[in-house]
């Protein structure tokens, strides 16, 4: 089997970046979910139990009050959302990494992988989507 062409690493690259970064929003949702829910009163125990569990978890904690709970979350969330910028720097890079590889394969003329062509489009595509939803 040969190798995996640059266009190829450069398609997967810059797919598995945009990937991260819809996690990372997922995460955030979640973590703005469970603040709103423990400050309305609107979550479950269990969840609150599980909350706490992840709090006492943090190195120096011995007691974690709803207080302190509070904080600790808007801290995670203050964190997740300190990630994007650097990501979406991540991800304009890959993406122009990858239209350069474009360029390249174009001047290769027909004799270039369709397939890795069609692929690497829809992956640029892909990242202005998403660099479009978080800038």
């Amino acid at each position: 089997m040969p190798p995996p062409s640059q266009l190829s690493i450069a398609t997967s690259s810059l797919l598995r970046l945009v990937k991260e970064e819809a996690s990372y929003h997922k995460e955030l949702e979640q973590q703005q979910s469970r603040l709103q829910n423990s400050k309305h009163g609107g979550g479950d125990e269990n969840a609150d139990y599980t909350i706490k569990q992840e709090a006492m978890k943090a190195p120096g904690i011995t007691k974690a009050n709803d207080a302190f709970l509070e904080t600790w979350q808007k801290r995670a969330i203050e964190e997740t959302k300190a990630i994007f910028p650097q990501l979406r720097e991540r991800i304009k890079a890959a993406r122009e990494n990858l239209e350069l590889q474009l360029e390249a394969a174009k001047e290769n003329g027909p004799d270039g992988n369709v397939d890795e062509i069609t692929k690497a489009k829809e992956a640029v595509a892909q990242a202005k989507t998403s660099y479009g939803e978080i800038a």
